[in-house]
């Protein structure tokens, strides 16, 4: 298979495999029991949190577990707005956030009354730190948006949006789940409050995560035990702690290296399509080289990923979170349109540093085949 949607989830490295079936072979203790086997896996817990810490920069205790990045964004967003609603009942957030967070949105403005304003991409495509700034209130108390989007790369201004921000009771979550392992990211020296991220976005593995929330007042989702320093109920995930915190590490390690590998990969296909009828989907000043989202007019997007598949091809048309859903990129329409014919064209491709330019090549081969018989 040639494997091109890298922004969905990653492969595991065989680094991380190992690491995780060592765990899992020998060490089997629950980390809450006091006996030796849970002491050591308490301990490997312990460890994997000050490593993954070391690389944010931040204190240790500041980081969550959790199963994946929707559930740290929920714990993040509903958490907090519940726990400080006392302070106000405003909340903002932008049209092209992964559902995990626009739902959790909705879901506090529909059964705990919350006001929530979601700010549009302009006329560009962009979103601006004015745009977003614009809309605190005084009773604003929580700003959330991407570090970077999960279907067309733009790259939100972070930094600016965290300067206003903190100039204001409001505090700012930031989704990072794109980013994370890709570009350093030290919370604390960035202004943000809030920080989530999923292991399978950088060869980690699938159901585990973790939220960095600086030592802020926020209520657990999830009840029925002391885990997490009271902070997220249930017995700790150790093998997929320890496999995000490998792949964490290694991702650390092989940044500069991966980013270059990655860039190479991204300028080589945009060559590779010098002549095809497309467009691309890409805004803002800065964007992520490994994700590009583009068209190809009057080509279905259903259609081309079902043949693409049948010649071992895989793709997406964005979000694995609503692969199987009918429903347009709500991340596009908030651009174009709800009836704009590009969301009905686009796909995306991902890439990732185990992605090499002989695929890159045979998908284009493969490409120009279904195109030209369209």
């Amino acid at each position: 298979m040639i494997y091109l949607d890298n922004a969905a989830t990653t492969p595991l490295l065989p680094e991380v495999v190992k690491e995780m079936f060592d765990v899992a072979t020998d060490t089997f203790g629950n980390p809450s029991s006091i006996h030796r086997a849970g002491r050591a896996a308490a301990k490997i817990i312990r460890q994997a949190r000050d490593d993954i810490a070391a690389i944010l920069a931040v204190p240790s205790r500041q980081l969550i577990f959790t199963s994946g990045g929707s559930e740290a964004n929920n714990q993040a967003i509903i958490g907090y707005a519940l726990a400080n609603q006392h302070k106000g009942k405003h909340l903002i957030t932008t049209a092209i956030e992964h559902h995990s967070v626009l739902h959790a949105f909705a879901y506090l403005k529909d059964k705990h009354g919350f006001d929530i304003t979601i700010v549009k991409p302009n006329a560009a495509g962009s979103l601006t730190a004015d745009s977003i700034l614009a809309e605190l209130k005084d009773d604003t108390i929580l700003v959330s948006t991407m570090y970077a989007n999960n279907e067309t790369g733009q790259i939100l201004p972070i930094a600016d949006i965290a300067k206003g921000v903190r100039a204001h009771q409001a505090v700012y979550h930031v989704d990072a789940v794109q980013v994370i392992g890709k570009l350093p990211i030290h919370p604390s020296e960035l202004g943000i409050d809030l920080l989530t991220a999923a292991a399978h976005k950088f060869h980690g593995p699938k159901g585990v995560g973790f939220l960095y929330q600086n030592n802020l007042v926020i209520d657990p989702l999830i009840h029925g035990g002391e885990q997490e320093e009271k902070r997220r109920a249930g017995t700790e995930n150790i093998v997929g702690i320890v496999g995000m915190a490998k792949a964490l590490s290694i991702a650390h390690q092989r940044m500069a290296e991966n980013d270059a590998k990655v860039a190479e990969l991204n300028t080589y296909f945009l060559s590779k399509l010098d002549g095809f009828n497309f467009y691309l989907n890409q805004f803002g000043e800065l964007n992520m080289p490994h994700i590009i989202n583009l068209g190809f007019p009057g080509m279905n997007q259903n259609l081309l990923l079902m043949k693409l598949d049948l010649q071992g091809v895989a793709i997406s048309t964005g979000s694995a979170c609503t692969a199987g859903d009918i429903a347009p990129s709500h991340v596009l329409a908030a651009i174009y349109g709800s009836d704009s014919a590009k969301l009905k064209e686009s796909v995306r491709v991902s890439f990732s540093e185990l992605t090499t330019l002989a695929e890159l090549t045979e998908f284009v081969n493969i490409l120009t085949s279904i195109l030209s018989r369209n």
